[in-house]
C-alpha cells in the first residue's frame, strides 16, 4: 500500500490540519477574550510543531526497512502525538473556548493511537543493524554485540572480473 492511501498516514494528517485550525483560532483571540493569550499562543505553537512530526516521520519510518531506524521514527511519533494531547490540556486549562475542537482531536488522536499501534506490529524485528546506542535492539540483540556480518568475507579482486 502507497503511503498517501495508508489510513496511518491520512489520519496523520488529519490531526496535523485539525491541529493547524485549533492554531489558527488561538491566534484569532485577543487580550480581551483570554487572561493568558501569551500562554495559549505557546501551547498552540507545540501543537502544530509535534501535530507536523507525524506524518513527516510516518513517510521516514515507510520507506525504509530496518528495525531500529522505524522504531526511532514511531517513538518520535508516540512522543508527538502524546505531546499534543497533553498541550491540549493546557489550552483548556487556560481559557481556550472552542473546547470542541480540543475533543475532536483527541478522539483523532486515540483513533490514530490504534492505527499506529496495528501499523507498528508489522515491523520486520529482525531487518535490523545493530543499534550501539542499546534502544531500538530487536529482543536478545545488545549494544556491544558482535556484528554478524563482520564474518562475510569480501575479497575485491573477487569481483573484478564481473
Amino acid at each position: 500500500m502507497e503511503l498517501e492511501n495508508s489510513a496511518l498516514y491520512k489520519k496523520a494528517n488529519a490531526i496535523e490540519q485539525m491541529s493547524s485550525k485549533i492554531v489558527d483560532l488561538v491566534n484569532n483571540y485577543t487580550e480581551e477574550d483570554v487572561l493568558n493569550l501569551e500562554y495559549l499562543k505557546t501551547q498552540a505553537n507545540f501543537i502544530a510543531e509535534d501535530s507536523l512530526k507525524i506524518p513527516v516521520k510516518i513517510a521516514g519510518a515507510w520507506h525504509v526497512d530496518l528495525y531500529d531506524i522505524k522504531m526511532e521514527n514511531a517513538a518520535i511519533i508516540r512522543r508527538s502525538a502524546r505531546e499534543v494531547r497533553t498541550h491540549l490540556m493546557g489550552l483548556e486549562i487556560h481559557g481556550f473556548r472552542e473546547k470542541e475542537y480540543l475533543d475532536l482531536l483527541r478522539n483523532e488522536i486515540d483513533e490514530f493511537r490504534t492505527l499506529f499501534a496495528e501499523w507498528v506490529k508489522t515491523f520486520d524485528p529482525w531487518n535490523y543493524i545493530i543499534d550501539r546506542w542499546g534502544l531500538f535492539n530487536p529482543p536478545g540483540v545488545n549494544y556491544d554485540d558482535k556484528n554478524p556480518d563482520d564474518d562475510i568475507p569480501f575479497d575485491p579482486p573477487d569481483f573484478e572480473d564481473l
